[in-house]
């Protein structure tokens, strides 16, 4: 009777041991996958797309399909693994919409540009996610890496939502887009701000991020500085001490004389 559950943990941990495997065998090209499509995203937001990009866009979104779905397949617990992965599992959704337009309520402009926010949110996760992969042990490296696509994909977002030509006092460009928010994120802000729902969720986001990732940059310079000044603090500790057993030795040379004097 006991074979039975003793059987099925056995069978657990080997499934979760080649998951884990999986993961590291595609973690390189999925990660490659992972950049080209966030730069793809960018592109579109800003320049628009074109039919060679779609194509291009649509084969790497299957390929993450792929991976998502052998994943999930070999992962011991269904419920547990989409739990873990419920922003990926719309990002991945969404992007079907493109294969979905002639349905009616994909016309509204409002559920387009909804799918566009989950979009964006749903790249910066991956993105996330292969720079953690990639710079693990690199904490500060990460952290100004992440905030310098964040602040791209960021910077196309509030262009697609917040356009000069349909907002007052809105972006005329990418690059003033990208000034505005660059000043978000280092929390000095700016005149503007954001009119559309979807607009101000964006902020909202990159405001949360900006709080959170630039306490975190400037505790690590922070650390840097006082670890600094300690090892300097310790090389003149060290120098004292020198000084201190110089004097020491000199004033024993001294008795000496005088005790050389006084014997003659």
């Amino acid at each position: 009777m006991n074979d039975t559950p003793r059987a099925a943990a056995d069978e657990v941990e080997e499934r979760w041991s080649v998951l884990h495997d999986l993961e590291d065998w595609l973690q390189t090209p999925m990660m490659v996958l992972s950049f080209v499509w966030l730069l793809l995203v960018i592109v579109e937001l800003v320049w628009g797309t074109t039919r060679s990009l779609e194509v291009f866009g649509t084969a790497i979104w299957v390929a993450f399909i792929g991976e998502f779905a052998i994943r999930f397949v070999l992962a011991p617990h269904k419920g547990t693994f989409l739990r873990r992965n419920w922003l990926t599992v719309i990002a991945l959704v969404v992007p079907a919409a493109r294969l979905l337009r002639g349905l009616r309520f994909l016309r509204f402009a409002r559920a387009a540009r909804g799918f566009r926010l989950v979009r964006i949110v749903g790249t910066a996760n991956r993105g996330m996610n292969a720079l953690r992969a990639s710079l693990s042990r690199r904490g500060l490296g990460y952290a100004i890496v992440l905030t310098a696509l964040i602040t791209l994909l960021g910077a196309g977002g509030m262009l697609t939502f917040e356009p000069a030509s349909e907002v007052q006092g809105g972006f005329a460009s990418y690059a003033d887009a990208l000034w505005w928010t660059g000043m978000l994120l280092t929390t000095m802000g700016s005149e503007f701000w954001p009119r559309s729902l979807e607009g101000r969720i964006l902020c909202f986001l990159l405001s949360l991020y900006g709080f959170a990732v630039f306490g975190y940059i400037t505790a690590s310079f922070a650390s840097f500085f006082v670890e600094r000044d300690a090892a300097s603090l310790e090389t003149e500790t060290a120098s004292s001490a020198d000084l201190a057993t110089l004097r020491a030795e000199i004033a024993a040379l001294r008795a000496d004389l005088a005790t050389g004097k006084a014997s003659h």
